[in-house]
């Protein structure tokens, strides 16, 4: 274990202390960051500035697995690295975080924690490894590894102080980032069916939209609307109808491709969002959504077995519209006027085009 060396010790130093000041700098652009892309690119850009080192890594925790992952990498091609994750105790980091405690290791190839798979994904040859924690009320978030420092001793006593304090900072910083994002989770989730609601909606088009029209990509929207759903909360209850609107959504979301989002919109209508897909596209994953819902049999644990129909409108941009609101209010008259038309069926566009439903 290395001698723990404080700022104080090295005040005399003019270079130490235009590095703790800039480390001061460098904690208040942490602090505003209030997304992980930010938040990342900071730690990148900061960092590179404030410590000679030539390969680094600052490696998270994934909450749910327990994995680590890397989330910025110094001296290799990230890319090599994106898909790969440590399991729980795996590796000098994985050591790091069963520890919380740092690890310094001068031959990795003598020491039976490390473990080669980065390597082998990058092709890069690991010497020695200095790898820190990254600690909130004592759980470690993540680890910091600085890799094959030329001249240990001196990074020691030089760096090695101002890196526990940014790995410091950092651990803060994504915490907050982490529950910001718990918080944003909450306010964009439908209590009723766990999907997204209106919130959601509108922040994600005004995000997404305006580069899809740069870059002149399709985007669709789907609206359904099922069909005397009033009749069944009549019939059953307002509690029913609720799990019946669970059991819509989940249905609903076993059709869609991973890059689409269901959005209930209020009462019993549901929005799709569908990027990169044109309209013909859109009526394909329409259609497939069409059969699932009027193949199922809601309420079954009740033994009601009920069955659903739905009505459906579409619209996709540029074709249909230039704007949020005008996409959104295509497909909504799309989907009243396939409901006017007798229900179950599917308008498209805003000619209100009547889609054979196959």
């Amino acid at each position: 274990m290395w001698k723990k060396v404080s700022f104080v010790d090295n005040l005399a130093d003019a270079g130490q202390l235009e590095r703790l000041l800039t480390c001061i700098e460098f904690s208040k652009a942490l602090v505003s960051a209030v997304d992980m892309e930010t938040l990342l690119t900071a730690v990148l850009e900061r960092i590179k500035a404030l410590i000679p080192a030539r390969n680094w890594s600052l490696l998270l925790v994934d909450h749910q697995t327990k994995e680590l992952y890397f989330a910025v990498v110094v001296g290799v091609d990230p890319e090599k690295l994106k898909g790969l994750r440590l399991q729980p105790g795996e590796g000098v980091a994985g050591a790091v975080v069963q520890s919380g405690k740092p690890i310094c290791i001068q031959d990795a190839s003598k020491d039976h924690r490390f473990s080669v798979r980065a390597d082998l994904a990058t092709g890069f040859d690991t010497r020695s490894i200095i790898a820190l924690p990254l600690l909130v009320r004592n759980e470690v978030i993540g680890v910091f590894e600085v890799v094959n420092v030329e001249d240990e001793k001196y990074f020691r006593e030089k760096y090695l102080p101002l890196l526990a304090i940014l790995a410091d900072y950092v651990a803060i910083a994504v915490d907050n980032v982490y529950n910001l994002q718990k918080l944003q989770a909450r306010t964009f989730i439908d209590e009723v069916t766990g999907f997204y609601n209106p919130r959601y909606l509108a922040c994600k088009l005004d995000h997404l939209l305006p580069g899809v029209l740069e870059r002149k990509e399709y985007f669709s929207v789907a609206f359904l609307d099922l069909d005397d759903f009033k009749h069944v909360v009549d019939t059953h209850g307002h509690l029913l109808g609720s799990q019946i609107l669970g059991e819509v959504a989940r249905v609903i979301h076993s059709v869609l491709r991973p890059d689409d989002s269901l959005v209930r919109y209020g009462g019993d209508e549901f929005i799709i969002l569908m990027p990169k897909t044109s309209q013909e596209e859109a009526l394909a994953v329409v259609r497939l959504l069409r059969r699932a819902i009027n193949s199922t049999l809601f309420l079954q644990q009740e033994s009601i077995n009920l069955s659903l129909t739905a009505s459906y409108g579409i619209a996709t941009l540029p074709q249909d519209a230039q704007d949020r609101e005008t996409l959104l209010r295509i497909a909504d008259r799309a989907m009243f006027r396939s409901k006017g038309r007798g229900k179950d069926g599917i308008m498209v566009g805003q000619d209100l085009t009547p889609a054979p439903v196959e």
